[in-house]
């Protein structure tokens, strides 16, 4: 592999791994910490949306992210034929 088509694929990992992390702390920091006030006007259930997000929205989003991270890579690196 040549080295612009290396630097390309990381360009593309480090990429997609800052989107997903973003979308991680958005949902964790955000939604379950910052926005919890006003989340708790809604519910899910009996249960707070902002209690939800705090105790399981965060892992939820987080194991949905580990799916889309290896379907993503699986695809940079056929991509790139890593």
């Amino acid at each position: 592999m040549n080295q612009n088509k290396r630097q390309a694929y990381w360009r593309a990992n480090v990429a997609l791994i800052r989107n997903l992390l973003i979308v991680w702390a958005f949902v964790s920091v955000v939604c379950s910490i910052l926005l919890v006030t006003l989340l708790n006007n809604v519910s899910v259930g009996n249960i707070p949306l902002g209690f939800w997000f705090a105790q399981q929205g965060s892992i939820f989003t987080f194991v949905v992210l580990i799916f889309i991270y290896a379907i993503q890579m699986d695809k940079i690196d056929r991509k790139y034929k890593k």
